[in-house]
C-alpha cells in the first residue's frame, strides 16, 4: 500500500493509521483531486494536524466508537500545507476534515452534529467502518 505507512499513536492512545501523502510525479496535480483519491481509499479518512486539539477530539471520538481511521497528519508531510489550504478553501474552516465512505462529512462541527443527531453510526456502518 504505502511505503511510509506506520501505526499512528499519540500519548499511548490508538487512533488508527498514519500515512505520509503518496507522491504523484513532479507536479503533484490538483490538491483536491489528491484528497478525493485518498478519501476513497479507506472507510474513514481524517485530514489532521498533529498539534490540533479539535483534530485530537475527532480522532478520540472515532477511536471511542471502535473505528480505525486513516489519519493524514498534514503538518508532518512536506506536501501537506497545500492540501490544508485547499481543504480550508473548500470548507471555509480548518482541519480536521473527515471523509466517510469517500464522502465529505466536513469539519468538527459537522461530525459532532452527525454524532448528536444519530446519523454518524449509520454512515460508519454503510462505509464498513463499524459492524455492530
Amino acid at each position: 500500500m504505502y511505503t511510509n505507512m506506520m501505526h499512528y499513536q499519540s500519548q499511548a492512545q490508538h487512533w488508527g493509521y498514519y500515512a505520509a501523502l503518496p507522491s504523484r510525479g513532479s507536479s503533484g496535480g490538483d490538491p483536491l483531486e489528491r484528497v478525493a483519491r485518498l478519501a476513497s481509499e479507506s472507510a474513514v479518512v481524517i485530514f489532521s494536524l498533529s498539534g490540533c486539539c479539535m483534530c485530537h477530539a475527532v480522532k478520540q471520538l472515532f477511536c471511542g466508537m471502535g473505528v480505525n481511521p486513516m489519519v493524514y497528519e498534514l503538518d508532518l508531510d512536506p506536501r501537506g500545507k497545500e492540501i490544508e489550504r485547499a481543504l480550508s478553501r473548500l470548507l471555509g474552516s480548518p482541519v480536521p476534515v473527515v471523509f466517510i465512505g469517500g464522502k465529505l462529512i466536513g469539519a468538527m462541527d459537522q461530525v459532532m452534529a452527525s454524532h448528536i443527531n444519530g446519523t454518524l453510526v449509520p454512515l460508519l456502518k454503510e462505509a464498513g467502518a463499524l459492524w455492530l
